[in-house]
This record gives C-alpha cells, structure tokens and sequence, in this order.
C-alpha cells in the first residue's frame, strides 16, 4: 500500500485526526496517480469529479513526498483558502513539519517606499475618503507581518489609492529601494524560497513564465513539483499572460509620474512638464482619432481597419513623437534617482509594446502576424492595445522544467471523457490521464430538463420566456435559486423578469443581481436570506459552492458558447478552418462543453443535496452537437416535462425543514 493510500485510508491518518472525514476510493486512487506522477516526475492530467476531494488528493502525496512543491490555484479567494484552512488540517493529520508559504503578486501588499512617498503628497489624495484610507493603509502596514491588502477589509478592493501604495514590476525598485529590509514582497519571497510548499494563483505563475521567457527571473522559486490546481482556467490565463497590453491610462500616468519625479529629482536638465504635456495632448488626440471604432461591435479594430483611417494613423504617429523624447530624457537621468531608473524601465517596455502594435498597422493582413492575434479596444476615455499569441502550447509547455512534474487537477478537462482538446491547448499531449468521476448519485438527486416551446435563443422575447416558463418551479423550490446567465444583457433582462413576477404574484423575495453589489456580497447574501433568487453571468459559473437547500434550482440560459466577435477566438477558428478542420466542432464545442459543465457544477455540492437543473436552450437536444454536451455533464435524470421537474421538486423538498440547511 502506497503512502498516500494509506494515509487516505479509511483507518489513515486523516481519518484518525478528522471527525468528518469520509473515505473515498475515487479519492484514494487519484491521490495515488499523483503520487506515482511526482514519484516518476511525470505529466498527469486528472479530472475528479465533484465530491472526491481532489484538494487532500493531492496536498497528500504533495506533503508525503519531501520534494519542493508549488501549488498554483485559479484565483487569490482559493488561494487564501488552500493556505489558511486545508494545509494546515492535512499538515496536522499526517503529522509533518513541512513549511508552507503564501505568494502573490506585487500588486497584493503594500509598499513601504510609495506609501511614504504618497504621505509626503498630500494633493495626490482625491478626497476626503481617501485621507481616511491612507490613515488606516499606514496603521495596516505598521503592525501587519505579511502587508497583505485583502487582510485590510476597511478599505475597498478597487479604490484607486491601492495603485498608489503598491508597486509593480516596472516601477519596483528593488535592491536600489532604502525600505527593502523591511519589503513585504521581499519577505513573502524569502518564505517562499525557504519553504516545502508554496501556494501561487495562475495569473503570478503565467506573469513569471512571461518573464522568464525574456530571461527575467522574478518571484517564483524554483520547485521538484508543480501542481495546477482549476487548470482548466490555464490556456486562458496563459493566453492573457503570454500576451502583452498597452493602454492610453498607462501612457498617461507615464507622463504625470515622470513629471513629477523629473521636476523633483532633475529638474534645471529636461523640459519635463513640456514633455509631459505633449504627451497627455497626444493621447487625447489619439482617442478622439478612433470615434470610428467606438461604434465596431464591442468596440475593437484590428490593426488593417486601423491602417486604412490615415487620421487616426496620424494620431497614433504623434502619439510616437511624443513618447519616444520622454522615454530619451528619462534614459538620460536614469543615474540621477532611483525612481528616475524605474520609470525608465516602465517607459522602455510601454514604448516598444506601442511601437510593436504600430508596426503590426504597417504589415499587410496577415503577413508577418500569423503567430500573434492583434486588436484594439476603445472605452468612453481609453484605449487599449492587445496582443495575444495564437496559441500558447509551445511556450507553455517549454516553462516544464527538466525532471519537473507537473499535476493537473480540475472537475472539469475533459469532452465526453477525452481529454485532446485541454492537452492539444498547453501542448501536453504526451501526458498520462485519469478521469475519477463524482461519487454523488446524480439520477436520484438530480434532474435535468430542457422546457419546450421556448422562443429561439436569439428572439429579444426569450429571456421573459424563459424566466416565465421556469417561474412555477422557483415557487416549488422557494426561491433558493441561481440564473446563470452568457452575457450581461441577460443578467440585467433576466433580473428585471424576476422582478416582475415577484411584484404580480406578490412575494418580497430577494433579487440579487451580479453588478450591483461585489460578488462576496451576493454570494453571502444569497446563502443567508430565504428564498432568495440570484442572476449572475460569467464570474458564478465556477467557484460558487452553496451546500445545501439553499440552492435547490439552477437555471441556465444558453448554452455558453464564447462570442465569436472576440479576436483571439476568431483567429483560432481561421486558423482551424485554413488547416482542414472545423472550427465549430473542433474547438468551439468542446469550449462549451466544459464551459457548460462547469456551470452545472454548482447544483450538487454534497452527498445531501438534490436539484434540478433547467438548461433552457433547447439546442442542447434539437442539434446533432447537443449530444456531445448534455453527455459531458453528470448522469441527471432528464426530462422535457415541467410537470415532471415540479413533481421532483415536491417529492424532494421536505416541508419540516428549513431552508437554513
């Protein structure tokens, strides 16, 4: 017996130490795949169904191995929650004394040498709130260890003055900053170098594989094992990451930082409030220049369309004479102040990452970009440059390091039990793969049904339709419902329906709309307050765990199909079409297959709980491709009959008990 098998056991260390702990074989087996994976420092792409436990799965031969392991998860709230709550239970269980660390980017603690900086500006401070907040981010990081800034919940998420206390890449300073002794990033780095176990998030490990591709080493240390927790978030992340951005925001606060540094640091040498204008002017210029790509679907251009408006290359040409003399002079001072040579640094790679899109405008289409996607984005005051790789295989499996295993773990990577289309996106098609599925009894505890007589996806009319339709059962269930919607037009259409019904039927339940409260804000609510309705998009398709009745009817409006105005997409369905392929079934189904899979993901999160899931695009029955999907989720019982789901739904509910469960 294996070591991780035997710690999983139902007589193992976890169970001994764990009064909650149920032994699972697909468990079991999947920790021991990992274990034989780290042992042979192979590549193992596991899909583990909801239920297993992949978490212990995996911390479990991680911890029992002795090796340096890095533990990468698809965002910082899973993160925390690996660091803080399950490592600490696992370590215990097994008894080791194995270090852990928490590392994310420098963007995620405060830094003493801007903070300082903006203390001795007061008129930076835009108004009285923010006089409050860098009062209590002072105090914060005055008695903080780690200088955190989700650990100082006074102060919102996104306000603005975080961009001013925390530093980036670009504009750290590194061994030159005088308050590097007492660093928080540097402290998290020293940990993490030390430590048996680090826990990133996807988007530091792609930023750091980003750097390593052009030699720079950055925060991450180097490891016997990497295990990519939610990887089936990678290839987009990789993608973002692999990718490069300007926007017309970053150049403007190019120009009002090098001001303010130059008139302080070099101030009788360069013209800087000149140069700063001319920069600022340039770039509104360049804005107003693309009033003609605002009215573009979803605002974007790519780079031939660009070409061919000659005022908005002209714009984009004096944006360039304006740049190109501000970077020179801060250049030429680099040597004269530290934060001189930082925003050098900062200035260089803004300026290359502009000119290397203005050049793309030159190209003719397609001629030189066939291995990048280009486009450009515009909003009410900015504007955005994007480049992105067609694909990302090659460079990220070139990140493997020799001897390195890699461990793949998420509910939701495969099509119908095949894997090609995740492995062909990283480039790990010689990876070994495991498929565990849910231990949950899915024909007794949930039902899957498709209504008829719908309008077409597409009619303006469907939205109220289908939230008509669906009514009767969200009055069964009590509320305790969840809309996931494809787009944010749903969410605000569907919501309003709600609404209605609500108001005609005369019940005061709780309508929680994505976009109107912070996501942790609807989430708690919704786990709190009775019959509650919540109507999200994007974001609650994954990560959303509500145990219990609380969620006992999850609708989903379409099926989640990517726009196919977005660039990156489109270029890879060209791309799939010009080899012999097609697009749809080769890259767009699968896509929404684990996209869809995902999203009914949320239903059941234990043995106890049961549900109905109403998926009201009757595509998923009336296509040839609908079998590929409805085949890929759990094994719900089905039906087509409304009667049949409120029946299910009456049968299940038991009237004595609250809805607290």
């Amino acid at each position: 017996m294996s070591d991780a098998s035997q710690a999983l056991g139902a007589q193992g260390e976890l169970a001994q130490a764990m009064p909650n702990f149920r032994h699972r074989q697909g468990q079991v087996d999947l920790a021991v795949a990992i274990e034989q994976a780290i042992a042979q420092r192979g590549v193992l792409v596991a899909e583990a169904g909801t239920g297993i436990g992949k978490t212990w799965a995996y911390l479990v031969p991680a911890i029992l191995s002795g090796a340096k392991v890095l533990v990468s998860t698809g965002t910082k709230t899973l993160q925390d929650q690996l660091f803080n709550k399950d490592l600490p239970a696992v370590r215990q269980a097994l008894r080791t004394p194995v270090v852990g660390a928490l590392l994310k980017g420098r963007a995620n603690y405060v830094c003493h040498y801007y903070l300082e900086r903006l203390q001795d500006d007061p008129q930076a401070l835009t108004s009285r709130g923010e006089v409050i907040w860098l009062r209590q981010i002072k105090q914060f990081a005055q008695s903080s260890d780690t200088g955190e800034r989700s650990e100082l919940s006074s102060v919102p998420e996104d306000a603005d003055i975080w961009n001013r206390v925390t530093a980036t890449r670009e504009n750290c300073l590194a061994q030159d900053c005088p308050k590097i002794q007492s660093c928080f990033v540097y402290k998290a780095r020293r940990q993490a170098q030390d430590a048996d176990l680090v826990v990133v998030n996807h988007a530091l490990y792609m930023a750091d594989a980003a750097l390593r591709e052009q030699g720079i080493s950055d925060l991450l240390p180097a490891a016997d094992v990497v295990i990519f927790d939610e990887a089936h978030q990678l290839p987009a992340v990789a993608t973002r990451f692999l990718g490069q951005t300007v926007t017309s925001g970053q150049l403007l606060e190019l120009a009002r930082q090098a001001e303010a540094a130059g008139l302080a640091h070099a101030r009788e040498v360069v013209r800087w409030s000149e140069l700063a204008a001319q920069l600022t002017q340039a770039l509104k210029d360049w804005r107003l220049s693309l009033q003609w790509a605002a009215q573009k679907p979803n605002r974007r251009v790519q780079p031939p369309e660009v070409a061919q408006d000659a005022p908005t290359m002209a714009a984009m040409s004096a944006v360039s004479q304006a740049l190109t003399p501000l970077c020179q002079a801060l250049d030429l001072n680099a040597s004269r102040h530290i934060e001189l040579a930082a925003l050098a640094r900062t200035a260089q790679g803004l300026c290359e990452r502009f000119e290397n899109w203005a050049q793309a405008c030159a190209l003719d289409s397609g001629d030189g970009l066939a291995q990048e996607v280009f486009w450009l984005e515009t909003t009410a005051s900015a504007v955005r440059l994007n480049v992105a790789p067609l694909s990302v295989a090659s460079a990220f499996s070139a990140e493997r390091q020799a001897g390195q295993a890699w461990v793949f773990v998420s509910a939701t990577l495969s099509v119908k039990a095949d894997f090609s289309h995740f492995l062909e996106q990283l480039g790990l098609e010689q990876a070994k793969t495991l498929r565990q599925a849910s231990p949950f009894d899915y024909s007794n505890c949930a039902l899957l049904c498709v209504p008829t007589g719908l309008p077409q996806v597409h009619d303006p009319a469907y939205s109220a339709a289908l939230i008509e339709w669906v009514w009767p059962l969200i009055v069964a269930a009590q509320g305790n419902a969840m809309v996931l919607c494809t787009t944010l037009r749903s969410v605000e259409q569907t919501a309003q329906a709600l609404q209605d019904l609500c108001l005609s039927h005369g019940v005061q339940w709780p309508i929680l709309q994505q976009g109107l409260q912070p996501r942790r804000t609807l989430l708690q609510a919704f786990r709190e307050q009775e019959h509650a309705v919540l109507v999200g998009s994007a974001s609650f398709w994954e990560g959303v765990d509500v145990v219990g009745q609380r969620l006992s009817l999850l609708v989903i409006d379409k099926l989640p199909f990517a726009p196919p105005d977005d660039p990156i997409l489109q270029a890879r369905l060209d791309r799939c079409r010009e080899q012999g392929g097609n697009p749809f079934m080769v890259y767009q189904v699968p896509q929404a297959a684990i996209a869809l899979k995902q999203g009914a993901g949320r239903l059941i999160r234990s043995e106890q709980d049961w549900g109905v899931l109403v998926v009201g695009d009757s595509r998923l029955v009336d296509k040839a491709y609908g079998r590929t999907l409805w085949q890929g989720l759990p094994p719900f019982a089905r039906t087509r009959v409304k009667q049949e789901a409120l029946a299910f739904i009456e049968a299940k509910r038991d009237p004595s008990s609250s809805s607290d469960d």
